[in-house]
């Protein structure tokens, strides 16, 4: 019967200790801990507090980073419907037309601003005309008072040379004459001096009278001259007349 029953019982009996066991060192734990005393408590007084801990330096909080704008979700486009042919035509005359407006208004412009040139032109043309006619005619009655003012010089100076030779005429050889003439040609020179003899052109038909004319010619020099060199070619061939009974 022993040998039976022994496998089955020896693994009860062992549980049986095993909690045993446990339950005993549980009791003899749990008196040791409540059996001790409490430890005691050691307290520091102090005579004045200890210094504060300086406050660390105030550091600026970082600014949070902008956040990135959401963008706006792109929609895909929609396909342009393809223009039809008679669009397309419609729209190539539309094109011609504007084409032709534009150079016919370009060329209008060119017209316009040729037109402006032209009379500008002929406004400047008629000026510049009228200036030089202005001054044909200021040259014209320049040339004109010159002429008059040379004119009465050189006639002042030849009643100036007559008057000197006259003032020398003994007329005694041309008393018995009726109304004698005598002409004589000299050649002078810039000093008014005889540059050859004096040259009988016209008789009186006396040559005692016409002597006389010739004597008073070379006791006349120098004949008077105007200062005006540019007059002495009025004087360089002279052709007096002498009518000595008229004196």
């Amino acid at each position: 019967m022993l040998d039976r029953e022994g496998p089955g019982k020896l693994p009860a009996a062992a549980l049986a200790l095993l909690v045993h066991l446990l339950f005993f060192v549980f009791l003899v734990f749990g008196v040791s801990w409540r059996s001790r005393e409490p430890a005691a408590v050691q307290v520091d007084l102090w005579s004045s507090l200890p210094a504060a801990p300086q406050a660390l330096p105030h550091r600026p909080e970082p600014k949070p980073l902008p956040r990135p704008e959401p963008r706006p979700e792109s929609k895909p486009a929609k396909p342009e419907p393809l223009p039809s042919k008679a669009e397309i035509e419609l729209k190539a005359k539309e094109a011609k037309r504007k084409e032709k407006l534009k150079q016919e208004e370009t060329k209008r412009k060119e017209q316009q601003e040729k037109q402006k040139r032209d009379q500008a032109l002929k406004a400047e043309q008629a000026k510049e005309s009228e200036l030089a006619r202005q001054q044909r005619e200021a040259a014209n009655a320049l040339a004109q008072q010159q002429a008059m003012a040379q004119a009465r010089v050189i006639g002042d100076y030849k009643d100036r040379i007559n008057a000197k030779i006259k003032r020398y005429i003994n007329n005694q050889p041309c008393l018995p004459l009726v109304k004698p003439e005598v002409r004589y040609g000299v050649t002078l020179m810039p000093t008014g001096q005889l540059l050859m003899e004096p040259k009988l052109i016209k008789s009186s038909g006396n040559a005692t009278c016409d002597q006389a004319i010739e004597r008073a010619i070379r006791r006349a020099e120098p004949l008077p001259l105007p200062p005006d060199p540019a007059l002495f070619r009025e004087f360089r061939e002279l052709s007096l007349v002498f009518e000595p009974n008229s004196e």
